[in-house]
């Protein structure tokens, strides 16, 4: 059961089979709260590995599927059927699974990107789900309390009109040419299976979600400067982006995956007329707030200071004992199997949705558009 009582979510897997690390975060997340019990899946596109990796983790030999097609018709069909699944593969495997599954009437939890293409992401976008199925779409750092309260900051007015909106996530493991055996760079860097963005499809749209979830506001247009500093890399490896928002708040992104020292620096500041805030992915569980003239307060995940409601969602353990990107993750699950149940109105917007991804995808392509066109300001959408 789950900690709440209720009956775990039948769910199934589509790709993260032996050796995907985000499929085994998947599993992880999605068993932290017991919402969810994996029963089914087609956990890779190689016969083989997906028989051995269902095998690996327990699946009924005839729940072991080698087709995601196959397996959306077969679970539909059946009475104890999935009603739920994850899509954990590479980004030009989203778009025909998760038509696929939300067509079969079953929920959707997808990885970001939402696609490779801008033209398969709308495609999506109209796909009619059969029985009014939903669909999640995993940026994770939403799922951090002290996301939620810099979120329910702005919302309540505490940093007055926003001006300025940083964000940047470094990493530095494609700072050199990565090697045949890494199957991780091998996708990411590869345009057929990326898409048109390389860091700014696997961890810039990540920043810019980030930024928008806690503002709220609507980007106009981008001027951007993607490179790709690797020798013989087909796709960015370091993006340089500015942003202008509807009201008139300014903002910049930066995402490099070549940024040597840098491991997953994922980091927001926003400022307003009468406040800012700061929040580091690398110390989660504490945010700076600052009113203007006053001292720096620093706020903490589920202590003293934090009494919002919106700042408590996603604390599982006391003050002081930290939690970071695994409950995060598991949050956004959580939350949305008290939706797929209907009991979860209270989580409603606070969950990346489809049209989420379909901005997700806006934004590669206009920034994609404006650095070929040297840095011109390009409108999304």
């Amino acid at each position: 059961m789950a900690e709440n009582g209720k009956r775990p979510i039948r769910l199934g897997m589509v790709g993260g089979g032996t050796g995907a690390f985000i499929g085994y975060v998947h599993r992880i997340a999605s068993r932290i709260d017991g919402d969810y019990q994996l029963v089914a899946g087609a956990l890779s596109s190689r016969a083989e590995v997906a028989r051995e990796s269902g095998k690996n983790l327990g699946l009924a030999e005839d729940r072991i599927y080698t087709d995601f097609a196959e397996m959306a018709r077969a679970e539909a069909a059946r009475e104890d059927g999935i009603e739920a699944v994850a899509i954990v593969t590479p980004n030009h495997m989203h778009f025909a699974p998760a038509k696929a599954f939300l067509e079969a009437g079953i929920h959707v939890i997808c990885d970001k990107p939402l696609t490779s293409s801008i033209e398969d992401a709308r495609a999506l976008q109209k796909v009619q789900p059969k029985n009014g199925a939903k669909f999640l779409l995993t940026h994770n750092y939403t799922g951090y309390p002290l996301i939620r309260q810099a979120r329910a900051l702005v919302e309540s007015g505490a940093l007055g009109k926003l001006r300025v909106v940083q964000v940047e996530y470094p990493q530095d493991w494609l700072a050199v040419e990565a090697g045949d055996d890494n199957k991780q760079a091998a996708w990411r860097t590869d345009p057929s299976k990326s898409g048109a963005g390389g860091a700014i499809g696997d961890i810039g749209t990540h920043a810019y979600n980030l930024a928008r979830y806690v503002t709220g506001l609507k980007t106009s247009a981008v001027s951007a400067d993607l490179d790709a500093f690797v020798p013989g890399r087909q796709l960015d490896d370091n993006v340089h982006i500015m942003l202008r928002f509807d009201g008139g708040a300014k903002g910049m992104l930066w995402a490099s995956q070549v940024a040597v020292g840098c491991e997953n620096g994922l980091q927001l500041r926003v400022y307003g007329e009468k406040a800012g805030i700061e929040w580091r992915q690398d110390n989660p569980n504490s945010m700076w707030f600052t009113e203007f003239g006053k001292p720096k307060q620093l706020l903490t995940r589920g202590g003293a200071i934090d009494g919002s409601a919106a700042g408590a969602m996603g604390v599982r353990i006391p003050a002081g004992h930290p939690e970071g990107y695994l409950e995060a993750f598991a949050t956004i699950y959580s939350q949305f199997a008290a939706i797929i149940r209907g009991d979860g109105a209270e989580f409603e917007g606070l969950l990346p949705t489809l049209d989420d991804g379909v901005e997700g995808m806006e934004f590669i392509m206009a920034a994609v558009k404006s650095s070929k066109d040297d840095s011109r300001w390009t409108p999304l959408g």
